[in-house]
């Protein structure tokens, strides 16, 4: 079992000398990565508690790449839709460079229409967005001569260099709970990402996403489907070790609140009792 830290965009952590200091503790305890979620302009007074600061995702990764050695960075998820694809292409692969090739790209449909209109994009659009604007990335990386002709984007006698460290590119996570996820996840991504889930509920979803992968070809070359959860709390080691038979491999963790010393708490107690002890 990995155990991620999810949470140094936010809150308290937004203050730059804690982050380092946080952002360093994490990769001394053994965690295995560091990821950040993606929300540009979200409706106010809905989610976030008020005036907690709200760091930008690719903004954040960078300056952990900078502040860490070892551990990976993780976005859980980009908002893919709200993204112009050939920007964050290169953006997503100028972190993966510049940090040893250690970034894991997550990718998500989004849910918030205030932030879609802000940015410009209808939400009818999500879902198509998102399938093609991932399939333009993969060809921006997989591609010696990267070409493609879609609805919303198209490019051609274009490169990107350098290329990314990992090859042919980061390790892609897919969230979401729909059944369009569940499908992105099986043709296209190393993982599938959920959030808020308990064992139970984690073995339901992958009975589920099983039954998907009899309709959908997945590609050899990914392997078998990466199973990462977000938890309701910070599990026990017993409850850890129920995640770990449900099928997951990796737990993205986040304390209950972003602010004060949560964050501190959660890194130093997970260190302590989960980590190396499954």
């Amino acid at each position: 079992m990995k155990f991620a830290v999810y949470g140094l965009h936010r809150g308290s952590s937004a203050d730059p000398e804690t982050l380092a200091r946080r952002a360093r503790l994490a990769e001394d305890v053994g965690f295995e990565a560091l990821w950040v979620g993606d929300h540009i302009a979200l409706p106010a007074g809905g989610y976030d508690p008020p005036g907690q600061p709200r760091l930008e995702a690719v903004v954040a990764l960078a300056h952990l790449a900078a502040l860490t050695r070892r551990i990976r960075l993780g976005v859980g998820v980009i908002v893919l839709p709200q993204r112009q694809p050939v920007l964050l292409a290169k953006q997503l692969t100028s972190i993966d460079h510049l940090s040893g090739g250690r970034l894991t790209v997550g990718i998500g449909v989004g849910w918030a229409e205030p932030e879609f209109r802000a940015m410009g994009v209808p939400m009818s659009e999500r879902a198509a967005r998102t399938d093609e604007y991932l399939a333009a990335m993969l060809a921006l990386w997989e591609q010696p001569e990267p070409r493609f002709a879609g609805r919303f984007v198209s490019f051609d006698g274009v490169t990107q260099l350098p290329r990314p460290v990992q090859r042919p590119h980061p390790p892609v996570i897919v969230g979401g709970h729909a059944p369009a996820s569940y499908r992105r996840a099986v043709q296209s991504g190393h993982g599938w990402f959920g959030w808020d889930l308990d064992p139970g509920q984690v073995a339901t979803t992958l009975a589920t996403i099983r039954e998907t992968a009899t309709r959908y070809e997945r590609p050899a070359a990914l392997g078998e489907l990466e199973i990462t959860i977000t938890p309701p709390a910070v599990p026990d080691l017993d409850t850890a070790r129920r995640y770990a038979e449900a099928g997951v491999h990796r737990l993205v963790l986040q304390p209950p609140d972003m602010d004060g010393r949560a964050m501190d708490e959660l890194i130093s107690t997970v260190g302590d009792t989960l980590i190396g002890n499954i």
